[in-house]
């Protein structure tokens, strides 16, 4: 008979970038953990992903259907859990023609994620956000925990204004309902794939890789490991002054261009694919109508959007990789699964 007495957590979207490797941290660490998937079919490849990596021999992976977009499954997937980790989040590669499609399930799908938490007796929900829920107000960089993207900006695009309402709609139930609640706001998510999920944010070193960018424009963004992004997760639901704040984690900011120069020298065999022509921002402009990943982004051209992690650092203990290592291990985990 084992002596393990660890806490269920349950993992939202265990099947994205985020939740497979916040999953795979939490079995590491001793924890059971159960994972909600829109469809079950989706369960066997997952496991064999998050397994792969190793050292999770020690907790048990069970699975619960459950969506977002629907009440069904979430008192079944929390039942038992201690904590609720709510990675899952509609994440599209471009813009949907109605933004009601996006901003509708992210605060609806929180809220219901939230209700059944709460109703479960969970100690405590830790809730992904993202930097695009800090970084487009009024505020300047570096940006803190303080600043608000305002959802009114012309450089909100309805993503970003999907997560800004999300977390909002979040800390306003936990206040009312007396729910324990820490939020992490990770920037540009890297880092090595578990199985071949590959995030929106990957897809961008795919994209630099196979040649898919013949320009880059002039978009910078703050960079960060995925392994760094579930190590702040486990240490919002663990850490007791982690209670009631949000967490800005990201390191260095990096552009397209340093992203490509940094792939030039680390994968010269693939330097012949990499884009040289710095797109100027009045061409990045006209070229938007008509490309659906600039338009995304065009708002924000030469923009700065450095953030401070100091917070993560002095409450959570969290120490971030360098944004060049996150680059490679994209790089290297693509290049190795025959994704480029």
């Amino acid at each position: 008979m084992s002596m393990k007495a660890a806490a269920t957590v349950a993992v939202t979207g265990i099947g994205g970038f985020v939740g497979r490797h916040v999953a795979l941290l939490l079995l590491r660490r001793g924890y059971d953990v159960r994972g909600t998937v829109r469809s079950l079919a989706r369960a066997e490849e997952i496991e064999r992903s998050i397994r792969a990596a190793g050292g999770t021999d020690l907790a048990q992976l069970t699975f619960a259907e459950a969506d977002l977009l629907g009440e069904g499954g979430w008192a079944e997937a929390f039942a038992g859990a201690s904590y609720v980790m709510h990675t899952a989040s509609p994440f599209p590669a471009r813009l949907p023609a109605d933004e009601a499609e996006l901003i509708g399930p992210a605060r609806d799908g929180t809220l219901r994620v939230l209700q059944a938490a709460r109703s479960s007796g969970v100690r405590r929900v830790v809730l992904t956000s993202s930097v695009a829920a800090v970084i487009y107000g009024p505020g300047s960089a570096p940006f803190t925990e303080d600043d608000w993207t305002d959802p009114h900006s012309p450089l909100a695009t309805p993503y970003y204004r999907s997560k800004t309402f999300a977390e909002r709609a979040a800390w306003d139930y936990a206040a009312a309902n007396g729910l324990e609640l820490a939020v992490v706001n990770p920037g540009m998510v890297l880092g090595p794939l578990l199985g071949r999920e590959i995030g929106t944010s990957v897809a961008v070193v795919r994209n630099l890789l196979s040649g898919g960018y013949p320009a880059l424009p002039k978009f910078s963004v703050p960079v960060v490991d995925v392994r760094d992004v579930a190590d702040a997760h486990l240490r919002a639901m663990t850490v007791d002054g982690a209670a009631g704040e949000r967490f800005l984690v990201a390191g260095e900011t990096l552009s397209l261009a340093d992203m490509a120069s940094i792939l030039r020298r680390q994968c010269p065999e693939y330097a012949a694919k990499l884009p040289k022509f710095i797109l100027p921002n009045w061409l990045a402009g006209l070229a938007a109508p008509f490309d659906a990943g600039l338009r995304l982004i065009v708002g924000e051209l030469g923009r700065d959007s450095r953030i401070s992690n100091e917070k993560a650092r002095r409450v959570l203990g969290w120490q971030p990789r360098a944004a060049e290592e996150a680059v490679m291990a994209s790089a290297e985990s693509l290049i190795g699964a025959g994704l480029v």
